[in-house]
This record gives C-alpha cells, structure tokens and sequence, in this order.
C-alpha cells in the first residue's frame, strides 16, 4: 500500500501530528495510535497493525467472555464540545476528590485534516475495562480485578498496598492514587453507585447534553451500543489496539 492509500486510513488514538509529520511516519510504515502531548507521541505501531485495530477485529466475538453481561461503551467522538458536565457528574457520583483527577477526562487537541483544515476535536478518556487488562496482571495482592458477573474492572480497596504498579501498567493513564482510601481508584462504569442500584447507564452517560456516550451491555442484541458496533457502515476503533488489552470502550465518528 502506498502513502496515499495509507492517508486515507485514520489514525488510532489522538492524533494531532501536522500533516508532513504524519506522512514522515507513514514512510515509515507507522501510524499514531496514542496520544500525542507535550511534544512526545506516546504510542506508535505498523500502518497494518492499526488497521487491525478497527471493525470486527476490536469489538469481542460473541459468547468470547464468561459474564452474564458484558459491559462497554461508545465514544460518539465528533459529538464531544467538552463541556465537563461528565466530570462533574462523575465527581459527584463517585465522590472523586478535586485536584485527583476525576475517572473521565478529555484531551483537546487540534489536528489539521488531508486537506489543509485545521479543526479542534475533543476525544473523552477513561478506563477502557479490558477483556485483557495489564493492571489485573501486575497487581501483587489481586486487589484489582475483573468483577465475574459483568466484566467491569474493579478495585477491592482493603487489599490494595498502594504500591502503583497498576498505575504505571495502565495503557490509558486511568488511576490515581487517592490519599482518602489510602489506595489505588478508578472508574468502575458506577457499578456501586448506580448499576447496583437499577440504573442502566453511567453518570457520565447520562450527564452528557450531546449523546457522546452510549453505554450498555454488549453482549445484548436490543441494546444500542450492540446495535452500533454491529452496523456495518460504522467505523470502529479502540485506543492503542497494539497493547493487546482488548478495550471495551470503542470510538466512532472521528
């Protein structure tokens, strides 16, 4: 595949190199499928590689994972004015410290389009709740783990020793460390705080005025988030497909 046919495929991850950078890159048979801040891209991998991170080869087969439900969600990235009324219902939920971090960020970056157009896009980040997720691996004391019954990437408070490792495995820079519970938190998709409690969607889901964030189970044929990982004219794609984590937060609409 030649340069030009590679520039037609879009990038993974945030991708705010100026074009010359990009096709530098290209050249060399890489794609950006990280973020790229500060000057520093975090995350680079083979042109085919990334496009193995898009469409089927991202989203979980069917009946691949034991849970009864298998939760995920959708970022409509196009959708996102980064108002933070997210954040704020994530902190309000979950009691997320000020000046902590709360579990759902945005990055704001500005790209400049094939065609010469400079334009602003927000991308939402937060645990993505892998199928394959290096946090669990690294923990000594297990206090991080896959909740069995819905998949969701939790923590058990009492047994974490706060030693960071988690920390440092996290592809998405998704944890912190919290002086309050003297441990390791992080987004749990509100299991606690609301999906224990009858709700169907996240705080953040259901705070956003721009129907960025289509959560559910994607196991589920009614549900949405199903219904448009399935579509076949919908472009999907995960952050960093090249760490093998195997999201299950997925991005459309870049």
């Amino acid at each position: 595949m030649n340069i030009e046919d590679l520039e037609k495929e879009s990038n993974e991850g945030v991708e705010t190199l100026p074009l010359a950078e990009r096709r530098n890159f290209l050249k060399m048979g890489l794609m950006v499928t990280g973020v790229f801040l500060g000057g520093s891209v975090l995350s680079l991998t083979s042109a085919d590689t990334a496009k193995g991170g898009t469409a089927d080869s991202v989203i979980p087969a069917e009946g691949a994972y034991p849970y009864t439900k298998h939760y995920g969600m959708i970022m409509r990235q196009n959708n996102c004015i980064d108002c933070e009324k997210c954040i704020d219902a994530c902190r309000e939920t979950n009691h997320v410290p000020v000046g902590h971090g709360a579990w759902r960020t945005t990055i704001q970056e500005r790209l400049t389009t094939l065609d010469g157009v400079e334009k602003q896009e927000f991308r939402p980040i937060l645990c993505n709740h892998c199928n394959r997720p290096p946090c669990v691996r690294v923990c000594p004391t297990k206090a991080t783990y896959k909740d069995p019954e819905t998949g969701i990437v939790v923590m058990n408070y009492s047994k974490c020793i706060g030693c960071k490792t988690c920390m440092a495995a996290c592809p998405y820079n998704a944890r912190y460390f919290s002086h309050d519970k003297y441990a390791i938190d992080k987004c749990n998709f509100c299991l606690d705080t609301r999906l224990s409690m009858g709700e169907k969607e996240t705080a953040c889901a259901a705070a956003c005025p721009a129907d960025v964030r289509v959560f559910g189970d994607i196991k589920d044929s009614s549900t949405e988030i199903y219904q448009l990982l399935h579509k076949p004219d919908n472009r999907i794609w995960v952050l960093r497909p090249e760490c093998g984590a195997l999201p299950n937060v997925f991005y459309m609409n870049a």
